[in-house]
């Protein structure tokens, strides 16, 4: 992943619907979720969820898929993962490996 990349994924995630609406597809793992359903549990209007998937799907953090009359969406791990290695490419001296508590959560050993 280039800066440029990074950037727009990273943009792409720096709204509060756009995050609920990607943190509710991580979740969902490998299961995908109509538009429509997205826009219910999430809480805004059908036309409001399709404008931030488009923009989640245009980052590459979504997939869509067409059934039918209706738009399915999912988590594209892929680009999450190139993310947090661009991200942690120079952690600790590096040597990324040492980065490898931040990516659970937990205390790293970076100091």
């Amino acid at each position: 992943m280039d800066s440029d990349q990074a950037i727009l994924t990273l943009s792409a995630l720096a709204q509060q619907h756009r995050l609920a609406i990607f943190r509710l597809l991580v979740r969902q793992s490998t299961n995908s979720l109509p538009a429509g359903e997205i826009g219910e549990v999430i809480g805004i209007s059908p036309t409001s969820a399709s404008f931030h998937l488009k923009e989640l799907e245009r980052a590459g953090l979504i997939k869509a898929k067409r059934e039918g009359r209706f738009i399915r969406y999912s988590f594209d791990a892929r680009t999450m993962r190139e993310l947090l290695g661009f991200l942690t490419k120079d952690c600790c001296q590096g040597r990324p490996e040492l980065c490898g508590d931040l990516i659970l959560g937990e205390t790293s050993k970076c100091q």
